[in-house]
């Protein structure tokens, strides 16, 4: 018996002393205890959990070389070969997680929205529900800071550059005829509807080495990934009627939507300051289908619009008015895939094709011209590890143009264009910690009409300096074939890309609800096209020797916390500029840019009423326009544009929408600038007219009802 005791003594001892004490601490970077990290043996159940002061201590029965893991939800997990029975009293530091929600964003001209953004500065709600708007996206991103307001053109001006120097991609496929058709002085919109659209990010400048051939910034818009539900959306307006439907399955889904704009009713009831033989009247309509593969998402996007109008224009240089008579036909499609494979590989690629062709009408002259365009996209992207990331890809762009010009029943005058342009670029996205992040970036591009290559450097940096503010910093060199206005000359003349390079010092902060963005830059630009008759044509002589620069100061602050059901933001924008380009004589500020520029945007929702309600107050100050009859060139200033807009969306029930809103309340009589007779009267004096809009105020009533399965959603998101 006694035998058996010591037996089980020597057993248990043995045991026992074969055991050993894991012990020590678990610190971040800065030395500071983590408490309720996870502490263990990998492969085993030994392990514990720290405490409040980062130590933890466990005993384990594994022996020699084992690998200790530590792990917590916002740092990295650590991976540590020990020694088991020599590790006592040791300390562990844990690496910020690079996945962390907190961790710093590269924010510097880029302002996103969307399910996905990190920091939403404008929803893809606003983009219809700001009074104003008229449910027209860039109406809607022209209240927010380094936009410039041009009522007469509708196009997207950003920090002094002009309309074309923005490109517009649907799923990171270009789009090479953005806006609707129209004729001089008539402000047009942009041919896409938010119906389909769950996110955009629009780029003021410094973008990314992925997109090329804008001078001034992009405007991404991605369309929905995978709808909540079936629904059928029907609109009645006092402008038109709209339909919209989206059937869902397993894997994939389609939504279309279609709409009928006819003005003439609403013209024959409220006057207008132009004559109209024909007011506006379109068809359009756009769908997607989605397909959800294991491992990423095909979709195919393709849009249709047919316009016209016939319009009796005042000529200032003539007693008799210009008949303008405008057709336009336009289709875009759309096909994109993204997706995973191998290892933390994603590829995006894609293909889009856009056609558009006009037929216009001046008195008995004829113009017509048919524009094809093509792009090709191919994009590669590796996550190296949770500090790096590399992405890498190419584009082909292929435009055709052509454009003929009939004189009052003569032979007809043809010009237009061949272009394409290959491009590749590769950047890389360094995450240095939690509070410190650069993207690198080069894109080359070779253009065949151009017969050059360029080169263009890119990056942006970005620091956080406190859990809910950061600043960051731009540069890139980015070049653009000039505009078809110039190159369907290109037979007669040799032309050359112009060329911008962008500077740019952003200050974020975002919580809450809240987010207060300040952004300086300047923009330095070369190789601007010049000619030296007074309109351009066939025979006037170009060259690439213009120049310009751009400096100034956007401020935004959005707030949707401080005051119960009230969300509002005011966007400010200071520019100094100055152009020596087309046929300036000199240096001097454009027509199309006004120094100052305030935006206050309110949305306010009424419960007991059932209602949302919002105003818009747009303020600029006087734009600079040329007098011939005084000796300095473009040194007449018009007075400052302001428009008060109104809205109303009241829920008749869940689903059932009545909704109105007038533009420009208080009827102010806003000038744009003038246009001046191109010869002197027999005085010597050179006559003008105004340029205003063509109404004083645009009102706008329509009924929305959504049928759908959960019968809750409605369209109020989409006016």
């Amino acid at each position: 018996m006694k035998a058996i005791t010591t037996i089980i003594i020597l057993f248990c001892t043995t045991f026992l002393f074969s055991q050993s004490t894991i012990s020590g601490k678990v610190v971040d970077q800065k030395g500071k205890p983590i408490s309720g990290a996870n502490v263990f043996i990998e492969g085993s159940y030994d392990g514990a959990t720290t405490n409040e002061s980062g130590s933890f201590s466990f005993t384990t029965d594994a022996i020699g070389n084992q690998i200790l893991v530590v792990s917590f939800l916002i740092y990295e997990t650590s991976k540590t070969q020990i020694d088991v029975a020599n590790f006592q009293a040791q300390t562990v530091k844990l690496k910020d997680s690079m996945n962390a929600l907190d961790a710093v964003v590269i924010s510097a001209g880029t302002m996103e929205s969307g399910e996905k953004a990190r920091v939403s500065v404008l929803k893809p709600l606003d983009i219809v529900t700001t009074a104003g708007s008229a449910g027209n996206i860039i109406a809607a991103l022209q209240t927010l800071p380094g936009t410039q307001s041009v009522g007469e053109d509708g196009r997207l001006f950003v920090r002094g550059g002009e309309a074309n120097e923005t490109q517009t991609f649907v799923d990171g496929i270009r789009v090479a005829q953005p806006y609707g058709a129209t004729t001089n002085n008539l402000p047009t919109r942009g041919r896409f509807s938010p119906f389909l659209f769950s996110g955009i990010a629009f780029s003021t400048g410094g973008y990314s080495a992925e997109y090329g051939e804008a001078l001034s910034s992009v405007l991404l818009l991605n369309t929905e990934d995978n709808p909540d539900q079936n629904k059928t959306d029907i609109s009645l307006m006092t402008v038109g009627l709209g339909l919209g439907n989206t059937q869902k399955w397993k894997k994939s889904s389609l939504s279309v939507n279609a709409s009928y704009i006819n003005l003439v009713p609403y013209q024959a009831a409220v006057p207008q300051n132009v004559d109209w033989n024909s007011p506006f009247q379109s068809l359009s309509g756009e769908t997607v289908y989605r397909y959800n593969f294991n491992n990423g998402i095909l979709k195919l996007y393709a849009a249709f619009d047919s316009s016209k109008f016939d319009i009796n224009q005042e000529n200032i240089n003539s007693a008799e008015k210009m008949r303008v008579n405008l057709k336009n036909d336009n289709f875009y499609f759309n096909t994109s895939y993204k997706g995973n494979f191998g290892t933390n590989w994603q590829i995006i690629t894609g293909m889009s094709y856009g056609y558009s062709k006009n037929k216009i009408g001046l008195d008995l002259n004829n113009i017509a011209n048919d524009e094809n365009a093509a792009h090709l996209k191919l994009k590669l992207k590796k996550n190296i590890s949770n500090y790096f990331k590399l992405s890498f890809g190419g584009d082909y762009f292929s435009t055709k143009f052509d454009e003929s010009f009939t004189e009052n029943l003569g032979t007809a005058k043809r010009n237009g264009y061949n272009s394409n342009i290959a491009a590749a670029y590769a950047e890389g996205d360094i995450l240095f910690s939690k509070k410190f992040a650069a993207k690198i970036g080069l894109r080359a591009s070779n253009n065949d009409l151009l017969d050059e290559t360029t080169i263009s450097p890119r990056i942006s940096m970005a620091y956080k300096v406190a859990k809910n503010s950061q600043f960051s910093l731009a540069y890139g060199d980015f070049t653009q074939s000039p505009n078809a206005d110039y190159i369907k000359y290109s037979k007669y003349h040799q032309f050359e890309s112009e060329k911008a390079s962008h500077y740019i010092l952003n200050f974020q902060y975002a919580k809450d609800d809240q987010t207060f963005r300040a952004e300086a830059y300047y923009k330095d630009y070369s190789n601007l096209v010049k000619y030296d008759t007074q309109e351009i044509a066939y025979n006037s002589i170009f060259n690439n020797q213009g120049s310009a620069y751009v400096k100034g100061m956007d401020l935004f602050w959005r707030d949707g916390k401080s005051i119960k059901n009230l969300e509002y933001w005011i966007s400010y924008s200071y520019i100094d500029t100055e152009r020596d380009y087309k046929n300036y004589p000199t240096t001097v500020t454009p027509s199309f840019v006004a120094d100052h520029s305030l935006s206050v945007v309110t949305k306010y929702f009424i419960t007991d009423w059932r209602s949302q309600i919002g105003f818009t107050n747009s303020f600029s100050s006087g734009r600079p326009y040329n007098n011939p009859n005084e000796t300095q060139f473009m040194n007449g200033k018009a007075k400052a544009y302001n428009s008060l807009s109104f809205n109303w969306a009241y829920l008749i029930r869940q689903q059932k929408i009545l909704y109105f809103s007038v533009s420009n309340v208080l009827g102010t009589q806003n000038i744009f600038g003038y246009d001046y007779a191109n010869s002197p009267d027999s005085s010597g004096f050179y006559k003008r007219k105004e340029i205003t809009p063509t109404a004083d105020r645009f009102f706008f009533v329509g009924f929305f009802w959504t049928i759908s399965k959960d019968k809750k959603d409605n369209q109020l998101k989409n006016l």
